[in-house]
């Protein structure tokens, strides 16, 4: 235990080294202006943007089946942070939607700030269920916090590194823990499934326009980028739904 401790410890004091450094050395990262222009805004059935809208259905019901599995099965040592990820991903599906109906950064607000739910909330299930750390309630508070100030940082400077550090710090430490601790559940390898799938799900998103025109205009990046994510999180989903407990600690 005191091993995990330090070794938590260590990984998180890299991580605000990494953080400040970044803040220090590199320039403020500015919100693209041709963000908001999406390759696809084609309207169906009176609705704008139709496919990148319905395209975030997978959100939704991922989020639904994932909240109701955990009420189901509830677990002592993450009996808070799966839920708050699947509760985050239904309302991402809610605050994407409302932005792409009409994409402007004050929509977009809307859009990342669930997204953050699950970014953090992830990062403090894979520490509570691989390093034994038993402080949930204590940790995912303030995870939850750091995501709301790094969407909140981004909406009032300008500067999105803080939400982009969120981002990428948390899918970048999930393979240091899972080669760090053995798994005390099985299935595990579902997660690095859902990192190959966001991956993927990032390249359709630059590649927008581009796909978009190679497709003929049948499909755009961004509706891909969309249907990628939900398969990532599906990966999620279908971990927790199969595993079993491996050892108690």
């Amino acid at each position: 235990m005191r091993m995990n401790n330090r070794f938590i410890v260590a990984m998180l004091g890299a991580l605000v080294i990494i953080f400040v450094a970044m803040m220090l050395v590199t320039e403020p990262l500015p919100q693209n202006s041709a963000y908001h222009q999406l390759a696809d805004q084609r309207a169906w059935l009176m609705v704008p943007n139709f496919l990148d809208i319905v395209s975030n259905l997978p959100f939704a019901l991922v989020g639904i089946a994932g909240l109701c599995l955990c009420l189901a099965n509830k677990t002592s040592s993450t009996a808070l942070s799966w839920p708050v990820f699947f509760v985050g991903l239904f309302l991402t599906a809610i605050g994407s939607s409302y932005y792409h109906w009409f994409p402007n950064n004050q929509r977009l607000v809307w859009d990342r700030l669930p997204m953050t739910l699950c970014f953090t909330s992830l990062f403090v299930a894979m520490l509570t269920e691989n390093a034994s750390v038993h402080h949930e309630k204590a940790w995912l508070p303030i995870a939850l916090l750091l995501g709301l100030a790094s969407v909140l940082y981004w909406r009032y400077s300008g500067d999105l590194r803080f939400y982009a550090f969120i981002q990428f710090g948390v899918l970048a430490s999930i393979p240091v823990i899972l080669l760090r601790y053995k798994s005390r559940y099985s299935h595990r390898h579902y997660l690095l499934y859902g990192l190959l799938w966001y991956g993927l799900a990032k390249l359709f998103e630059l590649n927008d326009q581009r796909i978009f025109s190679l497709t003929d205009q049948l499909i755009s990046g961004h509706t891909l980028k969309h249907l990628s994510a939900g398969a990532a999180t599906f990966c999620v989903y279908r971990m927790l739904k199969n595993r079993r407990r491996l050892y108690r600690q």
